[in-house]
């Protein structure tokens, strides 16, 4: 299921960032350090008690440079009620109340979405009382916090969570395959959804989905029942979407949560972009399936070296995710749609796939044997055995004596070893460390 998302909006310099940057905490830090994913700050993940949600930081979001200023921060409200479930909408509390922030809360007033009202910048007791004049917002109790020291944020987030909507379980069969189709705006995502449509004509249903606004396309092919997710999200077009690439991440996050495969659609005549690394990165994040569909590819022209130098561009730009097949085809021309359907089930079952636990130590002991582990300043690293203890994706935990003299290239190492051993085609393979 996917979890609630969480938009911080405000006017410039009322700090948004900081505030951001104070809930997430670590995270950000966490997921820059996967080697070859170029990251931003706009989104990321965060836990409150027992909750997890994505928050959205619309400071990051960039418009045209000749958009007036008030302009800028109305679009970049209104794409964040767009995705949110709750929004944070941060004053300033030296600053006072200002026409700006009148402004945005009567964007947020018609959108009747939660809306918590976080008062910045009180880094005192003494400035309490500036609170006082944002009950005029019309959003009830403001919220006294400082980005700054950090002071607050736990009654801001209760607040929060108090907002959140109730989570709905999913009811399809655990045999039916999700599927989320992302990519930057204009790679033909739409396009693709319907050429996978028209090609099967065997749509079963479209049913409601369990995040807001979302329509689950179900269809069938050779017995197998697979769900396109969010399609009609993925259809919606609008301007400002068209001006800020940034935004698509958004989009694709929350069809990625909710998905065993991601269809990440590249666009053969524009070739590779950061934006789609950035979105590539999430799906490995959130450890799914992944296959390259490079879409328009009978817009270019070919020789016999197009193919194996597009495919080399991939390899190289995309070098966290090697394990992904690559398929390159042509919505308009319905040029090799047919091959993404099978391709997907064959990855969905490498998702799933579970070793078992003698096998897998097998495996591990022969590894070790062909090329024993290095020592840190004297100490060599121990592996006592493993289990794998999920899938979806695979998740491999190693016993050793310390976790700590665990190189990342002995890490790839293995995880190379495990794959030259099993297929798992398209999917992450996690190993997790714990001191036996």
């Amino acid at each position: 299921m996917a979890k609630p998302v969480v938009a911080i909006v405000g006017r410039p310099n009322v700090g948004k960032s900081t505030i951001f940057n104070r809930i997430v905490g670590k995270r950000v830090s966490i997921v820059e350090d996967t080697p070859g994913v170029t990251r931003d700050r706009l989104y990321s993940s965060a836990e409150w008690l027992d909750h997890e949600f994505n928050i959205i930081d619309t400071g990051g979001i960039e418009l045209d440079d000749d958009d007036q200023l008030l302009k800028q921060v109305r679009q970049q409200a209104e794409l964040a009620i767009d995705e949110a479930h709750v929004i944070i909408f941060i004053v300033d509390a030296k600053a006072g109340l200002t026409p700006a922030d009148e402004e945005i809360a009567r964007i947020l007033y018609k959108s009747q979405k939660p809306v918590v009202v976080a008062v910045n910048k009180v880094d005192h007791p003494k400035q309490r009382d500036a609170v006082y004049d944002f009950y005029a917002l019309g959003f009830g109790e403001p919220v006294p916090v400082s980005g700054v020291h950090g002071t607050g944020l736990g009654d801001l987030l209760d607040k929060v969570a108090e907002s959140f909507p109730e989570q709905e379980e999913e009811d399809y069969d655990d045999d039916v395959i999700r599927i989320a189709v992302i990519g930057r705006p204009n790679v033909g995502k739409s396009s693709l959804v319907n050429a996978l449509l028209g090609e099967e004509r065997v749509i079963v249903s479209d049913v409601a989905g369990t995040t807001r606004d979302a329509i689950d396309t179900m269809l069938e092919r050779d017995g197998q029942t697979f769900v396109l997710i969010d399609t009609a999200g993925m259809r919606k077009r609008g301007k400002v979407y068209e001006k800020t690439e940034k935004y698509s991440v958004l989009r694709a996050l929350r069809a990625i949560e909710r998905c065993d495969v991601v269809l990440m659609v590249l666009n053969a005549e524009e070739g590779i972009r950061e934006q789609d690394k950035r979105i590539a990165g999430y799906a490995l994040e959130a450890g799914r399936g992944m296959i390259f569909v490079v879409n328009k590819w009978d817009a270019i022209e070919k020789d016999e070296r197009t193919h194996t130098l597009f495919t080399r561009q991939i390899r190289d730009h995309f070098q966290f995710v090697d394990y992904a097949p690559i398929l390159f085809v042509s919505a308009k021309t319905k040029q090799r749609i047919h091959t993404i359907l099978p391709k997907v089930k064959a990855v969905a079952e490498q998702h799933a796939l579970r070793i078992p636990t003698h096998v897998f130590n097998d495996l591990l002991m022969d590894a070790i044997t062909l090329n024993p582990p290095p020592t840190d300043k004297g100490r060599r690293l121990k592996i006592k055995y493993g289990t794998q203890v999920s899938v979806k994706p695979p998740t491999f935990v190693l016993f050793v004596n310390d976790p700590e003299l665990m190189h990342f290239s002995y890490e790839r190492y293995l995880i190379n070893k495990i794959r030259e051993a099993f297929p798992y085609e398209g999917t992450p393979i996690r190993l997790l460390l714990r001191k036996k």
